[in-house]
């Protein structure tokens, strides 16, 4: 790896802030992608939770942007040289409402960079805070930490982790089949230009993988879509999600959820067609 620590670290504690408008054509555009029915989208309609990934879209311009399809390094994250990047997990604190109308400020800030040595080579883990605050508030109406993992090329002696073992028992259980339409319409929708998600020529022989890779706050969201459909008046106070396998388009997949003994937490998971864990997380209701 070029960029030496010391260089990568000197991005801790940047910031950026984008402000954005909570407008309702989002909101009904991934209402009718996660196959809800058509709802009316008024002024003051509760946004569900993670659906701020709508808003504040990388508007990039074309020649900005890498050949992997995200833009090129060194402005707001560090210059990490290696190759692949995934979305490892996010924390999120959601503190008050965020409504359809409201102007909302995103800031954003380098929280950490850890250098650290894996299986498979050089590991390189950014952790990004945002603070979401509405109308001008004082205070974030939501707090997210982000985990990006930027890794070395695949190569063929390429030690793979064992799988874990997805729970047996869930209360909730859907089935979820990853095609084509489903990952297109979720990149456009936040506009998302990485290649990992749309281009199988770029996926497999570029990266190494066996088909498209389902977006990391794709199954996040249905995750957290689940709880909604099973109780629809939950009020979730913080969530937390981990990327424990990547998940691709050639099988379905699962998203499941066991309630816990004390009323409030709420176990979510997602396992492949063949039963191992996919994405570990855990919702706190008030």
């Amino acid at each position: 790896m070029s960029a030496q620590p010391d260089q990568l670290q000197s991005w801790i504690g940047r910031s950026e802030t984008v402000d954005d408008a909570i407008n309702s054509t989002p909101v009904v555009a991934l209402t009718a992608t996660l196959d809800h029915p058509a709802t009316p989208v008024d002024a003051g309609t509760l946004l569900p939770p993670l659906w701020h990934w709508l808003y504040f879209l990388p508007m990039h311009r074309q020649s900005e942007i890498g050949a992997d399809g995200h833009a090129r390094r060194g402005g707001f994250l560090p210059p990490v040289p290696l190759p692949r990047r995934m979305w490892a997990g996010s924390q999120f604190e959601f503190r008050s409402p965020i409504r359809v109308g409201d102007r909302v400020a995103r800031t954003s800030i380098i929280d950490d960079v850890a250098i650290k040595e894996g299986r498979t080579g050089k590991l390189v883990f950014v952790k990004v805070r945002h603070e979401l605050r509405c109308n001008g508030a004082a205070e974030p109406a939501l707090v997210e930490f982000h985990d990006i993992v930027y890794r070395e090329a695949q190569r063929p002696d390429d030690v793979v982790p064992p799988p874990q073992a997805a729970p047996a028992e869930a209360a909730w259980r859907r089935q979820i089949v990853p095609d084509d339409v489903l990952l297109f319409r979720y990149s456009a929708l936040t506009f998302n230009g990485h290649r990992i998600h749309y281009d199988r020529q770029y996926v497999t022989q570029v990266e190494g993988y066996p088909g498209l890779i389902v977006h990391g706050p794709l199954i996040a969201t249905l995750l957290m879509d689940l709880l909604r459909r099973q109780m629809p008046d939950a009020d979730v106070a913080s969530f937390r999600f981990k990327a424990v396998r990547p998940t691709f388009d050639l099988n379905a997949f699962h998203v499941s959820g066991q309630p816990q003994g004390d009323g409030k937490t709420i176990r979510l998971w997602a396992s492949d067609y063949e039963g191992w864990l996919t994405m570990d997380a855990t919702a706190v209701l008030r």
